[in-house]
């Protein structure tokens, strides 16, 4: 019966979700708690690391190109869009922010697609560095042993100008720095360009069309276990990925971040143009 009332559901019957829907979020319903991730500060915004000071908002978008009007989301007429900013290196987070109430298995699907912006009359299949998401994980108030983990998967699509195209991922953040005076606050920059990994086999090529404003949707599922903490299964498209070998970012467990289940999608430019990530849906299950 559930089964068939997915299937006869065309909103998540492209989904493949785990018993209960955490959240579903088509962003033709408005931007469904994906917002800026915004640096640690302390009294003043400079003191923000600069890597989450180049952040900005993620936008609603219709998929607007200058030669034919508007895509629109893959069945709506919005996407959720995070761009960089037009200079080489540049990247850009959205962040949903959840606790959670079982330490179970999790699944989070979504379609996504990319492109630079058109601003030249070429394919620029280069321009885009990466794409990729995040889980930002802490158990709770009586696990107070346990790490913050911080599972970091991108798909390297180029770097300096080189087609690239493979699966990364990341075990290590950067040093903590204290922000302000107070000893209440501290900052590491996790999505630092240092340190990421090539996923064994990791290579794929994505569909990306013949010129610079031709998109087409992409899927994607990725599985972890909150209980073990420990990734079990990714999948894009028709490719299903070894993770025998992943690892996540861990880091000592904080004071105020207990039951945290957080996701990121970020965006990174190899070019002085911005970079855009675009998002049609995300749906994220689990057994709770």
């Amino acid at each position: 019966m559930r089964l068939a009332l997915l299937r006869a559901d065309p909103a998540l019957s492209r989904f493949d979700p785990l018993p209960r829907i955490l959240s579903f979020d088509d962003f033709s319903r408005g931007h469904c708690g994906w917002s800026q991730l915004v640096g640690n500060y302390e009294g003043d915004l400079d003191t923000m690391l600069p890597g989450y000071a180049q952040h900005s908002s993620a936008m609603l978008s219709t998929l607007a190109h200058w030669d034919a009007g508007s895509h629109g989301g893959m069945s709506s007429s919005y996407a959720l869009k995070i761009a960089t900013r037009p200079r080489p290196g540049a990247r850009n987070v959205a962040i949903k922010r959840h606790t959670f109430r079982h330490r179970g298995p999790i699944r989070f699907e979504l379609y996504f697609t990319f492109k630079p912006e058109a601003t030249d009359l070429k394919l620029s299949e280069t321009d885009v560095r990466s794409i990729g998401f995040l889980f930002d994980l802490q158990g709770g108030d009586h696990d107070a042993d346990d790490d913050r983990v911080m599972p970091h998967l991108r798909f390297l699509n180029a770097l300096d100008g080189k087609h690239v195209q493979k699966w990364q991922y990341k075990r290590e953040t950067t040093g903590f720095r204290p922000i302000g005076a107070d000893n209440k606050t501290v900052s590491h920059d996790h999505l630092a360009p240092e340190g990421w990994l090539d996923l064994p086999d990791g290579e794929q090529r994505l569909c990306y069309n013949e010129i610079p404003t031709k998109v087409n949707w992409t899927y994607l599922c990725f599985d972890f276990d909150l209980a073990s903490m420990k990734a079990l299964a990714l999948r894009c498209n028709d490719r299903t990925f070894d993770l025998s070998g992943f690892d996540s970012i861990r880091i000592p467990a904080m004071k105020n971040l207990w039951c945290m289940l957080n996701f990121g999608l970020f965006a990174e430019t190899d070019v002085a143009k911005r970079a855009f990530l675009y998002v049609d849906s995300v749906c994220i299950s689990g057994e709770f």
